[in-house]
């Protein structure tokens, strides 16, 4: 049995045009063991979320985190993307703390997938 490493890019992109109708996103990066295993990361390891999205918006400042997080997560669609994701919503004063405090969002950050850069012009 062959087993695909492949991210599905193009659900990817219906996801953020899907949050971006509600939000307009400054910055969103996808991490997670799915991500690692395209990269080339060894079977044998522990794994984590398959996917961790991590979306940045000034919209949401005074919005609730857990009501942002339902929101962004219930736009995801687990079939398509082969597994649920971990979702984190910060605003870009949040990010900017948690990119260096919680070890999710560094190493997303750090080795995760830059959405906006591969969204289409």
């Amino acid at each position: 049995m062959q087993v695909t490493t492949e991210v599905n890019r193009r659900e990817l992109q219906r996801y953020l045009a899907r949050v971006g109708d509600r939000w307009p996103i400054d910055a969103a990066v996808l991490g997670g063991a799915r991500v690692a295993d395209e990269q080339g990361a060894p079977p044998q390891r522990e794994r984590g979320p398959e996917f961790i999205v991590i979306l940045v918006s000034q919209a949401f400042e005074g919005m609730p985190w857990l009501e942002r997080v339902y929101h962004a997560g219930s736009l995801w669609d687990g079939l398509e993307m082969g597994a649920p994701a971990d979702v984190h919503c910060y605003t870009p004063g949040e990010f900017e703390r948690k990119r260096v405090t919680l070890p999710r969002v560094i190493h997303a950050v750090d080795s995760g997938i830059d959405l906006m850069a591969e969204a289409p012009a």
